[in-house]
């Protein structure tokens, strides 16, 4: 891999989760990305039973797999930005607005890239299940926030040497740091400092991170009764 790729400057760059406020540029690149983007369509799911979706093979099915994550990330905040819980600060309010507005990017960008003529991607039913959380209160909020901020920043790192296709790595890249200092924010906000607490960061200082098949374990009850198989996506070294 070459020095000058955009995932040998990710891989040089210091661990740093904050300063998620600054994603905004970061944001403003994906857009341009997308109209520079690649366009061959990639192939869609297998459907072999009627709620049973195998994720394609190669980089596709990566694709999909961190489309999914985008998915389930937007349609959180977006119920959370529609019916805030009361004792919600300002602050908390404002955040997660500027969450919901990178995610919603983030799931139009790797849509995109999914399929360019941006017919359907999934299935029309198929929707986000998010009975299981308390949003009714700022605890529920942050704790499922939490959730999601810490799966998808273990969930970017191993997949990323597994891409090949220079816009989808510069892409996933500049997600991959996005969701890294999203998931700062929401820690900073339920306990100052714990962005770097050992259930999210290693011994030697590195994220720890999540393989397709154990993201996937996590992410199966909000896509119920769809049931998404990883089984064909490349494995992570």
């Amino acid at each position: 891999m070459s020095e000058h790729s955009p995932l040998a400057a990710w891989h040089k760059q210091p661990l740093a989760r904050r300063g998620f406020l600054r994603v905004t540029a970061a944001s403003a690149a994906t857009v341009a990305l997308i109209s520079a983007g690649c366009s061959t369509a990639t192939p869609t799911p297998v459907i072999v039973d009627t709620h049973l979706l195998n994720l394609p093979n190669q980089e596709s099915g990566l694709l999909y797999y961190v489309y999914l994550l985008a998915l389930a990330k937007a349609a959180l905040y977006q119920k959370v930005v529609d019916a805030p819980a009361s004792d919600l600060t300002a602050t908390d309010r404002t955040l997660l607005a500027h969450m919901r507005d990178h995610e919603v990017i983030h799931r139009e960008a790797i849509g995109y890239f999914i399929n360019p003529n941006r017919t359907q991607v999934l299935p029309a039913d198929f929707a986000v299940n998010l009975n299981s959380f308390t949003l009714t209160t700022r605890a529920g909020v942050l704790a499922a926030a939490k959730k999601f901020e810490d799966l998808a920043a273990a969930a970017y790192p191993p997949i990323l040497p597994l891409l090949t296709n220079f816009y989808h790595q510069t892409l996933l890249v500049k997600i991959s740091s996005v969701q890294a200092r999203s998931a700062a924010a929401v820690r900073d906000l339920l306990a100052p400092g714990s962005f770097a607490d050992a259930d999210v960061v290693g011994p030697d200082g590195q994220q720890l991170t999540q393989t397709p098949t154990q993201v996937n374990a996590v992410l199966a009850p909000y896509f119920a009764p769809y049931v998404i198989s990883v089984d064909n996506l490349p494995i992570p070294v």
